[in-house]
């Protein structure tokens, strides 16, 4: 093989690898944008902590717990999310206790066909969301919650 069909055969061999390096980020790459998207989302949340409720409300100065949620995804990562926990909860990706990570949603309700509640998970079995005390931290466990479902947005 000359010289020339080498160079040739090596920048097409780089040039492929990049596309596909491109076209399928490593697991370190996505989990650090992940991460990132989630610290910020949860910068905007934290932000907010003590904002009073407000029925249909969202944002900046009062929030119901869809609004609320709304509100973080669009100020933190540039997500837009439908307006009510129920189509929240529709539009996406639904995950399963066991894969429940920081930044996903966790959805309160009757059944997954009857929700009317939720909040971003922080870690620790806690979520940050708005209610009738105004936007909180609290248990994902606590005794008048019903978790119906959880979902990954980001």
């Amino acid at each position: 093989m000359n010289k020339t069909t080498m160079k040739v055969l090596i920048s097409l061999t780089m040039t492929v690898a990049m596309a596909f390096i491109m076209l399928f980020p490593s697991n370190e790459t996505t989990a650090s944008a992940n991460s990132s998207k989630y610290d910020s989302i949860y910068n905007v949340a934290n932000s907010k902590l003590g904002t009073r409720y407000v029925y249909g409300s969202t944002g900046p100065s009062s929030f119901d717990c869809s609004g609320f949620v709304r509100y973080i995804f669009k100020h933190g990562a540039n997500k837009h999310l439908p307006r009510t926990a129920q189509s929240q909860y529709n539009t996406t990706k639904k995950i399963s206790k066991k894969q429940l990570k920081k930044g996903d949603l966790v959805f309160i309700g009757a059944s997954t066909k009857s929700i009317y509640h939720v909040g971003m998970y922080i870690g620790n079995g806690e979520m940050i969301d708005a209610q009738n005390r105004g936007v909180v931290k609290e248990s994902i466990h606590a005794p008048w919650w019903h978790v119906v479902g959880y979902t990954r947005a980001i």
